[in-house]
């Protein structure tokens, strides 16, 4: 059994959130299923200092940068197919939003990356689930938007506090066509139809036991939704 993890580089602010990364590769592990780190060989929009918050002055390879958090171990998503794995998902961070989407510039008008696009949709296609946590249901808002796979996902809950705009990015989610439920990060969400997972994590305020619960349900779900 074989689960992708499609990582937008490494680091919260620029790229894939290495918390969320990891305990992603922790809960494949525990159910006994090797991780398969997948990332595409384009520079990130930006490079952020994770101290200051400052947009630095070079470029950064979204495959290099998540070879930080594979260990060097990360296959182009150009060489990845359905066949290749059983289900996928998709840390948060920023590099969702910004790398894989334009939705941090532009919002739900913001273009997808065409290979993450067709990635989804082959996998959708032929019944492979896919897990979207954090702030990555945007990635898989617009990779179906216009079609007739209408995905049910959550973003979070403006019922409990949060760093982020819930209200407005589930209003995004809509405005793609997907529907959308309010979680917390003690929630997940199942959409049996399509086979797609959401789960808040940071885009809640959160510790890192909560996180790594949230996450190691999300596997889980996604191991269920496999058969």
């Amino acid at each position: 059994m074989k689960i992708g993890v499609l990582l937008s580089g490494c680091g919260v602010y620029d790229g894939a959130e290495i918390q969320e990364a990891v305990f992603a590769l922790l809960a494949i592990e525990e159910v006994g299923a090797e991780a398969v780190c997948i990332s595409v060989n384009k520079d990130q929009h930006h490079v952020v200092n994770h101290l200051t918050g400052e947009e630095m002055n070079e470029s950064r390879n979204m495959l290099v940068e998540a070879g930080r958090i594979a260990r060097g171990k990360v296959a182009d998503i150009s060489t990845i197919t359905p066949a290749d794995i059983d289900a996928l998902v998709i840390p948060g961070g920023f590099g969702s939003a910004k790398n894989f989407t334009k939705w941090a510039f532009a919002g739900p008008e913001g273009e997808i990356l065409p290979e993450v696009k067709l990635l989804l949709v082959n996998l959708v296609n032929v019944g492979r689930p896919i897990a979207a946590l954090c702030v990555s249901p945007v990635v898989v808002a617009k990779a179906f938007e216009g079609s007739t796979v209408k995905p049910f996902m959550t973003i979070g809950s403006s019922a409990a506090p949060s760093p982020y705009n819930i209200d407005g990015f589930a209003a995004g989610l809509l405005a793609t066509g997907a529907k959308t439920s309010m979680k917390t990060n003690a929630e997940i969400n199942i959409d049996r139809e399509n086979k797609i997972v959401t789960a808040p994590c940071y885009m809640m305020e959160t510790d890192l036991v909560t996180l790594r619960n949230n996450i190691k349900d999300s596997v889980g779900a996604l191991v269920e939704l496999m058969g």
